[in-house]
């Protein structure tokens, strides 16, 4: 698996410049700059802010085939849906379900 090309899928995916994945994820715009540029792999801790920032597991960063088998289709569906907003519209989202 290429971790920088995961990286720019999920970022296609919501739509999110290398700015906001780097506000998402509270970690340098540089950073993510250099990583790209240089192809370099990120450090653990900050792969796992950009999983973060995605909604991701690190577990569920690595999947292969990145299917769920146990949930049905329309909560796969949701579940994509879910992970492509942002975490504050996610956190919106929880709020309203739970209530």
């Amino acid at each position: 698996m290429d971790v920088l090309t995961k990286i720019r899928k999920l970022q296609s995916e919501r739509n999110w410049s290398d700015y906001k994945l780097a506000q998402e994820a509270d970690i340098p715009v540089a950073t993510l700059s250099s990583l790209f540029q240089r192809g370099n792999l990120p450090k653990v801790d900050t792969l796992q802010c950009i999983c973060n920032a995605f909604g991701l597991t690190l577990a569920q960063f690595f999947l292969e085939d990145e299917s769920i088998d146990i949930l049905s289709g329309s909560e796969k569906e949701m579940l994509a849906a879910f992970r492509k907003l942002s975490s504050a519209r996610q956190q919106a989202l929880i709020n309203l379900l739970c209530e």
